[in-house]
């Protein structure tokens, strides 16, 4: 989780970062400007499998055909690497392209001998390359890193690309709205190729119910390894049409070990809460607090059921037998 927004600056838009250990070995980051770990404190490189590598199922794609990715917020690189590390075999041809403002965390990730034993040779050489070249090119297979501020960038990249995934890992809505704005995810969702997906660790209902507005199918990913339970751990949003979508009516699906689920009634009653009210941002160029202060207005006067009168339903129901009341309040 982590920011690419031109608010701090250029090179160091981040401010002081300070690295940690996480529970798996993994090696990660806090920002002390932002306030927020990079990855939960389960692990950087199991969050990177159970979010983004497990639910991109990528076994869809096959040796030749193209597989097109972007990353946004790169970050230290660990979402990248491990779908780059996952890839079937024979592996499909890959284009790639990343958003990120500051270069220091994938520096300082590729400077740690526990980050590069994670990774093949072939992994870490991408990764050195988009740190020193800006991406890499090969026979069918390339990727481009493109620094700045991922709402500007996004438009740089043409538009006739239509991505089969998307990894959307920035810092969380109320720490950098300005990568959650309608805007920007409806922009991202035009992106999508038909059974695209675009995979988050946010289970916001302001995310949820944008990513909706903007015509793709949600399903909701269960906790991931070494997390505390949850009612859910992210969100799999998915463009209809095209034969890899992989939605199967309104079943769970189990595939490759990989599990995710339809939206249950809980969650749908969040997504008609204030909880909901989508952070906004026109013109794709305002800073944190206008967007956060914009929503707040709008939250007090949408006319929408309270949040937390939606928790205290649903406590109420686990007390006779329904979700754990634990589970709601995280």
């Amino acid at each position: 989780m982590h920011d690419c927004t031109a608010n701090s600056g250029h090179s160091t838009a981040l401010g002081e970062l300070q690295d940690f250990p996480t529970a798996d070995g993994s090696f990660s980051l806090h920002s002390v400007q932002f306030g927020e770990a990079f990855h939960n404190s389960a692990g950087a490189a199991s969050e990177a499998q159970a979010k983004f590598v497990g639910p991109a199922e990528l076994e869809r794609f096959r040796g030749g055909e193209p597989l097109q990715i972007l990353d946004v917020c790169l970050g230290l690189g660990y979402n990248t690497a491990a779908v780059l590390g996952a890839l079937p075999t024979p592996a499909p041809a890959v284009r790639w392209w990343g958003l990120e403002m500051d270069r220091r965390p994938l520096e300082l990730a590729l400077a740690q001998p526990s980050f590069q034993a994670l990774w093949s040779d072939a992994v870490l050489h991408k990764l050195a390359a988009i740190r020193d070249q800006g991406g890499w090119s090969t026979p069918g297979n390339e990727g481009q890193q493109l620094w700045g501020d991922a709402r500007r960038m996004l438009s740089s990249i043409p538009e006739a690309v239509r991505f089969d995934l998307i990894l959307h890992d920035a810092f969380s809505p109320q720490r950098c709205p300005e990568l959650w704005s309608e805007e920007f995810l409806s922009a991202l969702a035009q992106r999508l190729a038909p059974g695209g997906r675009l995979l988050t660790y946010s289970r916001a209902a302001a995310i949820r119910g944008s990513l909706k507005r903007a015509g793709l199918a949600l399903r909701s990913l269960p906790s991931a390894p070494g997390e505390r339970t949850g009612w859910s751990s992210g969100t799999v949003a998915i463009k209809g049409g095209g034969i890899k979508a992989g939605i199967n009516g309104g079943e769970a699906l189990e595939q490759a070990g990989v599990t995710w689920r339809p939206l249950s009634t809980m969650e749908q009653e969040h997504l008609l809460t204030r909880a909901a009210v989508p952070f906004r941002d026109p013109d794709q160029r305002d800073l944190a607090p206008v967007i956060l202060e914009r929503r707040s207005q709008e939250q007090l006067h949408c006319g929408l059921e309270a949040t937390n009168t939606w928790q205290r339903r649903w406590r109420a129901a686990d007390a006779n037998g329904g979700i754990g009341s634990t589970k709601l309040s995280q």
